[in-house]
């Protein structure tokens, strides 16, 4: 007999199995090797997601308590991929355009960024899953205890706690490792992702590894089989087709508004395409997963013994035939089903959490507003760490009031009436532009009242929650609000009983409350995007002009996606717009990409809260209205054409302004840069003239001669160097510069450069990271020194902190090195920003005329000829370089 701790290794190693397959995706991913990772195949695997321990384990349970009632459990799911493809797929497009992160997220953007929505599906999704991740608990530890049995151990209940709660710790921290690594939604969960779609193999080929054994090793062949079914109860059961009917709609809704199902569904979709493939496969996936429940079932009843728990009989008959390797591979497949739903369950639930309840208060609380309100990253993580902890407790705490003894199904059936009260304001979103936020939160509310009442609270038993006498006279003798007879109407069945009664109230509710009521500006316009998402995608717009500076949202936007993706997105913005450098202009149309951008880290609600602070309430023009309003297609297409040439107009009249403004800047620092040259050239020459006088006419002595002399030397480097400049820049600005390519480590240039910038480190703090600088090089060292060199210059020389303070900064980017160089002053103004690098400019002079500094544009010619650039990079609190280096 298989020991206890032999199963506990097994179990272990399965574990760091999947730990380093979660490893080697995220390292692929983070290389941006994604390729298979993002198949067809993975993504319909990682749908399997779906068949949870309640399918592995409990549909044998079902099928031997209710026959075929399991198929149902199959049917709806199938029916949704395959006659409600078009649905999917529409929830698919409108999660890529607006960055969806949830269920939640959806509610809450489609009816106006409601935070007050999104707070309400949160809190009905933690309810309605507590049950479901109790359900995965109880089966685990219910197999673990067959095990122990068959080892001579029986296991009490409070054994089955402890091994529920140990399972419960380590799931967490599977989830938290891999689960709360990468912020932004569209990085993805490659790593748990793959390990889902191992766990969908594993679980798969166990079942039909026990199937097999059970029919031709067990019962005889498929003809024995069927003989064995035909002579069974099961062969003699009654469907009641209103219950057919209503676990079919339960299971196809549940499919849609899990979170678990979002999550893979929607979230985690980076190709529209692969729901072609899924349409198809994952109904041949779960045809497969039922194939032998009813044979497993049926021999499971005529072999085992009396009493014997049905949802066990995958681990139980091939131990009672002494398989102990086939009972492992089946404890496998029942833990794999049973992890990877509470994996993406509580991933989804955390991030539901962070994002619609967390990061909204945090919010609420920063009274400085969103440009200084600190780091949101670390608050959103931290939240979802601890969300994650909490939601996987409140699981725990289900297991245990509940006794562990309920049957899986009826477990699992609890929290599909629950999640599915989502449904009707999810339909009427994405389908009826009437359908506002008060109609929606109505109907969500009504729904989930209905199905506390009537099927949670009763879910803990009688006495438990709700006595005899309630069940028997309704509460407070209310004969009508009994709650398995609602509205007085008797001998329905309790799963139909909750099932029509949450969906007549709470889609009634939703209609009449949107038609009694109207819906804002924003929400008409999403409601737009949504319900016409092929036509309208993510052009509309959905801010007005705003006063914001480019600046504050950069930082910002810092702060919640990162420092590198930030800059990208500006980056990319600018170029778009005809503008060098990081920061464009802030544009209707810009404003709500940023916000979609955020939307993908922290939410709808959060993202559109925090860049209404920064543009200080900027609500949607009626113009912007007018346009969505337009439903002809002439109508709209007109208008497109019409926005484009006004675009492109726009950029047109803005980069000749731009450029008369710099070439006018550009005017003046020439004049100024000739005077100062007359001057620079003049002051060393007269120096020298005079004292060569005195020294030609010999009326000094030796003293006096020799410092004269010195000062004719100083002066002499003096002009020397100021040629040397001129003559250096005029060379690399024709390209006839020669670069002498050697191989050395970029650390070792940065220490030339410290050095010989003269710098004194005990009054500049310089901070850097030397695993990072150290990296090879194949370029002119002596040429990057003296790029380095200059702007560990600038930094003595300009930073006015009365601490200051450089940081250098490496790290890859775009198949570069890019080397940062920040200090903690007060920075350059915007205004010089576009002139810094041009020859007539100088730092110093902070956008006034005068200057003959030449570091920066020798700097910019130096890094363009080895194939580099450098550029200032605003909104890092003082004034920063960005030097990229080619690694080829």
């Amino acid at each position: 007999m298989i020991s206890f701790n032999l199963l506990v290794l097994v179990s272990l190693l399965y574990v760091a199995f999947l730990f380093i397959v979660a490893f080697v995706a995220e390292r692929r991913a983070a290389l941006g090797k994604t390729g298979w990772l993002r198949s067809s195949a993975i993504y319909t695997l990682s749908l399997s997601i779906y068949c949870t321990a309640w399918t592995f384990y409990g549909a044998v349970g079902y099928a031997a308590r209710s026959g075929l009632e399991f198929l149902t459990i199959y049917l709806g799911p199938t029916l949704v991929m395959i006659g409600w493809w078009w649905l999917v797929r529409k929830l698919v497009r409108i999660g890529r355009a607006q960055r969806l992160t949830s269920i939640a997220d959806l509610i809450s953007s489609r009816f106006g960024k409601s935070t007050g929505l999104g707070v309400m599906v949160t809190v009905l999704a933690i309810i309605g899953i507590t049950p479901y991740i109790a359900l995965q608990l109880q089966s685990v530890t219910q197999s673990i205890a067959v095990f122990a049995a068959g080892s001579g151990e029986v296991w009490a209940q409070r054994d089955l706690d402890g091994a529920a709660m140990w399972v419960a710790i380590g799931l967490a921290v599977f989830t938290v490792v891999f689960g709360t690594r990468n912020l932004d939604a569209h990085e993805r969960h490659d790593g748990i992702v793959l390990a889902i779609a191992v766990e969908a193999v594993v679980k798969l080929f166990a079942l039909i590894a026990v199937g097999i054994f059970v029919v031709w090793g067990v019962a005889g062949g498929v003809g024995a089989t069927m003989d064995l079914i035909d002579a069974s109860a099961q062969s003699q059961w009654a469907p009641s087709p209103s219950r057919w009917i209503g676990l079919i709609f339960v299971s196809g809704a549940a499919f849609l508004c899990l979170p678990r199902m979002f999550q893979v569904l929607v979230v985690e979709n980076s190709d529209e395409r692969a729901l072609g493939t899924a349409s198809w496969a994952f109904p041949t996936y779960l045809m497969l997963m039922s194939l032998f429940v009813v044979p497993i079932a049926v021999v499971g009843l005529d072999l085992m013994p009396e009493g014997s728990n049905p949802d066990l009989f995958v681990v139980t008959l091939p131990l009672s035939e002494g398989r102990e390797g086939l009972a492992i591979l089946a404890f496998l497949g029942g833990f794999s089903s049973a992890t990877s739903m509470v994996i993406v369950a509580t991933l989804a639930l955390a991030t539901m959490v962070s994002n619609h309840i967390v990061a909204p208060s945090w919010l609420t609380s920063r009274t400085t507003g969103a440009a200084v309100s600190g780091d949101v990253r670390g608050v959103v993580v931290a939240s979802r760490r601890i969300a994650i902890g909490v939601i996987m407790t409140l699981g725990y705490i289900y297991f245990r009031l509940s006794g562990g003894g309920t049957a899986l199904a009826a477990i699992g059936l609890v929290s599909f009436t629950g999640i599915m009260q989502v449904l009707p304001a999810m339909i009427g979103g994405v389908f009826w532009r009437g359908a506002n936020r008060w109609g929606a939160g109505a109907g969500i509310a009504i729904g989930f009242a209905v199905w506390a009442w009537t099927q949670f609270l009763p879910s803990f038993g009688i006495d438990g929650v709700i006595s005899q006498a309630v069940f028997d006279n309704g509460p407070f003798g209310i004969n009508w609000l009994r709650p398995h007879a609602l509205f007085g109407i008797e001998g329905i069945d309790p799963l139909v009983h909750v099932a029509f009664w949450s969906m007549l109230l709470n889609s009634g509710a939703v209609v009449l409350v949107s038609v009694l009521t109207f819906p804002n500006p924003l929400e008409r316009l999403q409601g737009a995007q949504f319900v016409n998402v092929y036509d309208y995608s993510s052009d509309a717009r959905a801010w007005s002009q705003s006063a914001a500076q480019a600046e504050d949202l950069l930082v910002m936007t810092q702060r919640i996606l990162g420092s590198a993706e930030a800059q990208t997105v500006f980056r990319a913005e600018a170029q778009m717009q005809g503008k060098s450098g990081f920061l464009p202009d802030v544009t209707p149309d810009f404003i709500g990409k940023l916000e979609r951008e955020m939307s993908g880290s922290i939410g709808a609600a959060a993202a559109h809260a925090m860049i209404g602070q920064l543009t200080e309430g900027a609500t949607v023009s009626v113009d912007d209205l007018m346009a969505v309003a337009d439903e002809t297609a002439q109508i709209v297409e007109y208008s497109n054409q019409l926005e484009a040439k006004s675009a492109e107009q726009e950029r047109t009249a803005r980069a000749l302004r731009e450029a008369n403004d710099k070439l006018t800047a550009l005017s003046i620092q020439k004049d100024a840069f000739l005077s100062q040259i007359s001057h620079e050239l003049r002051t060393p020459m007269t120096s020298i003239r005079s004292f060569s006088d005195i020294l030609r006419d010999g009326e000094v002595d030796g003293d006096a001669r020799r410092r004269f002399a010195g000062i004719i030397h100083d002066e002499t480097n003096r002009l020397t160097r100021l040629l040397d400049d001129l003559l250096d820049l005029g060379v690399l600005e024709s390209g006839q510069v020669q670069l002498n390519i050697g191989e050395g480590t970029l650390a070792d240039v940065i220490d030339r450069a410290v050095l010989a910038s003269g710098i004194d480190e005990t009054k500049v703090s310089i901070s850097r990271r030397a695993n990072a600088e150290a990296v090879t090089l194949s370029t002119d060292m002596d040429r990057l020194s003296q790029v380095f060199i200059n702007l560990i210059s600038n930094v003595a020389k300009y930073c006015d902190a009365d601490e200051p303070e450089l940081r250098i900064i490496v790290r890859p980017m775009d198949g570069q090195l890019a080397v940062d160089f920040c200090d903690n002053g007060t920075g350059v103004p915007q205004e010089s920003q576009s002139v810094i690098f041009e020859k007539f400019s100088r730092l110093e002079d902070e956008g006034k005329a005068g200057g003959a500094g030449l570091g920066l544009a020798i700097c910019r010619q130096i890094m363009t000829a080895i194939g580099g650039g450098i550029a200032y990079l605003p909104g890092q609190g003082g004034a920063a370089f960005r030097v990229t280096i080619p690694t080829d």
